[in-house]
């Protein structure tokens, strides 16, 4: 019976992703609500500008939609996990929406000041974990790879805002080329939903497997040459909601390895500016570094299925250390 809700849960999501984007599309493009390309960018990006953005509200309708149809009608556990992932994802998912709505309607290229940005993100992270708070979840913190572990106590609360914070912008900044995060987050996802099926937590499960089928129907659209991009509202809200799935599986550091894509791209931005600012030179031809390996002559498409495999092979890496060591 489980084994069928993880299926139809995901066919669901999966079809009104696909069915939508027909739909949703052309609105978007009568909108004019295209996306405007950094002038610094690679220069073979420049062709992609006017191409639909904002498509990350087709993913969180899914999302929202499959989940709570699912949840009702299969799942008798508790629903505060699900309320919880519902809201952080809606909520980063709705600050990157203005954000998106800034730069494409308002013609502002930045969209919203950094400090906005944070500032509700923040917010978002906390009220996350007072809610948390209230359900008498454990502050402890497992270390991969051994059965230690140590509580944060008070602090924890600095992890969750860092964590939720951190991760949203990881996912953001990795969404640079056709496909990246659709594919990469697929995968992320697809782990964490067979790490809580194994634990026990079918509504993280579907929840996951939701998200899973939602990105890979985008992902149809969004394939090179993408034909529509989620821009911040898919990708903040997807950083936020594999960052709140880790919390509440008590797999928090795990996140590191099974998000290592989103990691490592964002440490290639931190080495950069800080190689920059101290030294006056550059490591990367330009970061994040999926922009570096288009530099060095690297197809699009190669970029992403390379980072694709390293994800997948992380997320094996992640599973194994959890289940089986």
């Amino acid at each position: 019976m489980k084994e069928q809700v993880i299926f139809f849960t995901i066919i669901m999501s999966f079809l009104i992703s696909v069915l939508l984007s027909p739909i949703f599309i052309p609105f978007l493009r009568r909108l004019k609500f295209g996306q405007s390309i950094r002038e610094e960018g690679p220069k073979s990006h420049q062709k992609k500008s006017g191409t639909p953005t904002m498509g990350g509200v087709m993913i969180l309708f899914s999302i929202i939609i499959t989940t709570l149809v699912m949840i009702g009608k299969y799942s008798d556990q508790t629903k505060v996990n699900v309320f919880l992932l519902l809201f952080v994802t809606f909520g980063f998912g709705l600050l990157g929406f203005l954000d998106d709505f800034i730069k494409v309607v308002l013609k502002r290229n930045l969209g919203l000041t950094s400090k906005q940005k944070f500032l509700g993100q923040i917010i978002i992270s906390v009220i996350f974990y007072l809610i948390l708070k209230h359900t008498g979840q454990s502050t402890e913190i497992k270390i991969p790879f051994s059965d230690f572990s140590f509580d944060l106590g008070w602090s924890y609360v600095l992890f969750i805002i860092f964590w939720l914070v951190g991760f949203s912008n990881a996912v953001n900044l990795t969404d640079g080329l056709d496909g990246l995060v659709s594919g990469t987050a697929a995968i992320a996802f697809g782990a964490f939903a067979v790490l809580a099926w194994n634990k026990g937590d079918l509504e993280i499960a579907i929840f996951s497997v939701a998200v899973v089928g939602a990105v890979l129907g985008f992902l149809v659209f969004n394939a090179h040459p993408a034909k529509v991009f989620m821009g911040d509202t898919g990708s903040l809200a997807l950083g936020g909601a594999i960052a709140g799935i880790a919390i509440l599986t008590k797999l928090e550091l795990l996140l590191i390895i099974i998000g290592g894509v989103f990691v490592i791209e964002t440490l290639s931005v931190i080495l950069q500016v800080a190689s920059f600012k101290t030294t006056g030179k550059r490591i990367f031809r330009m970061s994040p570094l999926h922009h570096h390996y288009e530099l060095v002559g690297w197809s699009e498409w190669r970029v992403v299925v390379t980072f694709w495999s390293v994800g997948l092979i992380l997320a094996v890496l992640g599973i194994y250390i959890e289940v089986w060591l």
